[in-house]
């Protein structure tokens, strides 16, 4: 397991990843930097815990607007059906968990380091 000492809001954290996915975890904390920054030009200055959850709302929000861009033309009217809307909700549910495993996962590694 490799070792990366990533920077997010000036704070350095050594987070252990797979070897050979040290640049992806880079990458990542690069994305959450952004958007930290992002927040921070449109809101000032807050807590490091608020910026985090903002910057993850954020991150969500992008994620379901991606997800909403893939959907195929005309399900609007099936989504007012709600048949639709149900397999889609369990779709997202399904992938904010997946999204909260990683998180728990990655806070978990930054507690023991």
């Amino acid at each position: 397991m490799a070792q990366v000492v990533v920077k997010i809001n000036g704070y350095a954290y050594a987070v252990g990843c797979e070897d050979g996915q040290e640049q992806h975890l880079q990458s990542m904390a690069s994305q959450v930097e952004r958007r930290i920054e992002r927040i921070k030009a449109i809101g000032g200055q807050s807590g490091e815990a608020r910026l985090l959850a903002l910057a993850a709302l954020l991150m969500a929000d992008e994620l379901h607007d991606l997800a909403a861009e893939r959907l195929p033309s005309g399900t609007t009217d099936a989504l007012a059906e709600g048949e639709l809307a149900r397999a889609q909700n369990l779709e997202r549910e399904r992938l904010v968990n997946r999204l909260a495993e990683r998180a728990e996962a990655i806070a978990m590694a930054l507690e023991r380091d």
